[in-house]
């Protein structure tokens, strides 16, 4: 179809896009690696900074507070800059995987650490009072009447990082990891067809986040058990 000598045909090539299909896929188990991984550290590290970050102690309260604010306040291509390029300056290497992997980790951990935070905090403080009151100690009245009420209300949000992390993968092409847009770089270059390239990944990465979406469903719908 063309409008005014424009061929909007040209947009996007099924041929090229089909065939290169496969190509690109083979970074889609990288990206996922990357998100998975990084999503996990980030949940570990963002639980013991949002308990940090509410902690009475400056000792634990400041640093975590200055370690938030750094990580939301830098670019997350910077940052892997810094672990891929610069570290190497004092002796400390990681394989662009592995980079990207805490990049995105240490990163997201800024950004779970509030949201943890504000679900924590919308706990009613009675059921700390209860827990005490029973002689329940800190952890396990975290870990067995606090946390599954908080995760009910931290699902959403925390879905959402998931899917940034997922999308924001999209920079480690730039320390060389083969995920897939550095892929799918490969052959808009080779092909000299970026458009068609770069709407066929788009089209990869939007059902992988409807199913993440599909996954904080399920979710709320199991922890609403705890309402």
């Amino acid at each position: 179809m063309s409008v005014n000598g424009f061929d909007f045909g040209g947009l996007f090539d099924v041929e090229l896009a089909w065939r290169s299909l496969p190509f690109v896929l083979e970074g889609l188990p990288v990206t996922l690696l990357i998100a998975i991984a990084g999503m996990a550290i980030g949940l570990v590290l963002g639980l013991f900074l949002a308990l940090a970050r509410g902690s009475q102690k400056l000792l634990l309260r400041w640093p975590s507070r200055i370690y938030i604010s750094f990580m939301r306040g830098t670019p997350m291509l910077v940052f892997l800059f810094i672990l891929y390029f610069g570290l190497p300056v004092v002796g400390i290497e990681f394989n662009a995987i592995t980079a990207a992997i805490l990049g995105f980790g240490l990163n997201s951990a800024a950004y779970i650490a509030e949201i943890d935070r504000s679900s924590l905090n919308s706990i009613d403080e009675g059921q700390w009072e209860s827990a005490k009151a029973l002689n329940i100690g800190y952890w396990t009245a975290l870990r067995k009447i606090i946390l599954p009420q908080a995760t009910r209300i931290a699902i959403p949000p925390l879905t959402n990082v998931f899917m940034d992390i997922v999308k924001a993968t999209s920079l480690a092409a730039v320390i060389t990891v083969p995920e897939l847009f550095q892929k799918t770089q490969i052959v808009a270059g080779r092909e000299f067809d970026a458009m068609t390239m770069y709407l066929l990944v788009a089209f990869i990465y939007w059902p992988v986040c409807i199913v993440i979406g599909f996954m904080q469903e399920r979710l709320e719908k199991r922890y609403s058990s705890y309402l």
